[in-house]
């Protein structure tokens, strides 16, 4: 009888109840709620699910965490060692491998003012930089937060680890990809509350045709004159104008087709789970991540709005010839910017069509974001 309870004692010790925190239940259901949302609603699914079932895994057995050398026999946890590609920065330059593989820069190529419109959002990185370091942060987590306001999940990953800020990667990452998520939601008030119906109702010209020579061109061009002047920003830069060179050369298709669909799926899955696995109860509910939060809302905010008031610039030095909407794609979340951007013009009138035009300064935020990532790292003095 005696074994028999000690049996039963030694297995309701070993239930995750016994060492549940309130905080853990907290982190458990908002695990569920970013679920539900990727689910229901298909906010991100391929980023978010991933994302939230890491933070569901971390909060009931935080062992799937454990270091290596926290370890009694040497072995960490399972999502440790996909956390560690992260921290090694080998994952985030994979997925903008995979990003380049997918991307048309078409528009870009055929639009070259677009560069402007995707260099203005990037205003927002330098608000939440200034932000974060009147918060009382450290230079060096100030620039890894700032990144938020690009919109993209890569090079935030990628520059906390670079910039050491393994502690705040979790919140900065789950920022960032909700602000991608919630891109439907968060841009159109900003967008409508910035310009007038008459603007949104603007028609661009088609864009003119972009040869084969210039697609294969322009990834090759990109790589030479960004990594020559910024070296740091070459493994971000130099893997998204490779996965684009695979796209445009037409003699790859297989690498082609690996890097925009196996390759980059598995990748996400690592990623995602990881950065999820990140938000345990203990890192995540504190004064510093809501912080976080707040800093990555409002650098997303004034991204879209600096990108929209230079759209509104430009309309004005074109003669109308360019419709302000297409400003707030220059953040990073591609394509759902511009789909965001094609949305909005078109409840102002159904037969305009600006997704094309909205493209260009799409795909020049993800480079915009990158390069701001290596610019930090210069400043930082970071290889």
């Amino acid at each position: 009888m005696e074994y028999i309870s000690n049996t039963l004692g030694h297995l309701i010790e070993q239930t995750a109840f016994m060492n549940l925190t309130w905080g853990n239940v907290i982190m458990i259901v908002v695990a569920c709620v970013f679920l539900y949302l990727a689910i229901r609603h298909e906010f991100e699914p391929l980023l978010l699910v991933p994302i939230a079932f890491g933070m569901l895994l971390v909060n009931i057995y935080p062992d799937i965490m454990l270091h290596a050398e926290d370890s009694s026999n040497g072995v960490g946890g399972l999502l440790y060692y996909f956390y560690v590609l992260d921290e090694w920065a080998i994952l985030p330059s994979l997925i903008f491998m995979g990003v380049g593989a997918m991307t048309d820069f078409g528009p870009l190529i055929a639009n070259p003012k677009s560069f402007l419109l995707g260099a203005a959002a990037q205003f927002g990185i330098f608000a939440a930089y200034l932000g974060a370091m009147a918060m009382g942060f450290s230079d060096k987590a100030a620039a890894a937060i700032s990144i938020i306001g690009g919109a993209d999940g890569p090079p935030s990953i990628f520059l906390a680890g670079k910039l050491q800020k393994p502690a705040i990667m979790g919140p900065i990452a789950v920022a960032a990809y909700s602000y991608m998520s919630l891109v439907p939601i968060i841009q159109p008030p900003i967008m409508k509350l910035l310009t007038t119906e008459e603007e949104r109702k603007i028609k661009m010209e088609q864009l003119r045709p972009v040869s084969k020579l210039e697609r294969i061109l322009f990834p090759i061009v990109v790589t030479i004159v960004v990594c020559v002047i910024l070296p740091t920003t070459a493994p971000l830069v130099g893997m998204l104008m490779l996965g684009n060179l695979f796209r445009e050369c037409g003699v790859v298709r297989q690498l082609t087709e690996t890097a925009s669909n196996a390759l980059m799926y598995i990748v996400v899955i690592l990623l995602g789970t990881s950065v999820g696995a990140t938000t345990s109860a203990e890192a995540f509910l504190n004064w510093s991540t809501i912080k976080i939060v707040i800093l990555g809302l409002v650098a997303f905010a004034f991204g879209t709005a600096a990108g929209v008031l230079f759209g509104k610039l430009m309309c004005k030095v074109t003669g109308g010839k360019v419709n302000p909407l297409i400003g707030s794609a220059g953040v990073s979340a591609v394509p759902m910017a511009a789909r965001v951007s094609q949305k909005v013009g078109a409840e102002a009138d159904p037969t305009n069509f600006l997704l094309m035009h909205a493209m260009g300064p799409n795909v020049a935020g993800v480079i915009g974001t990158a390069v701001a990532a290596g610019t930090f790292m210069a400043i930082f003095g970071v290889k």
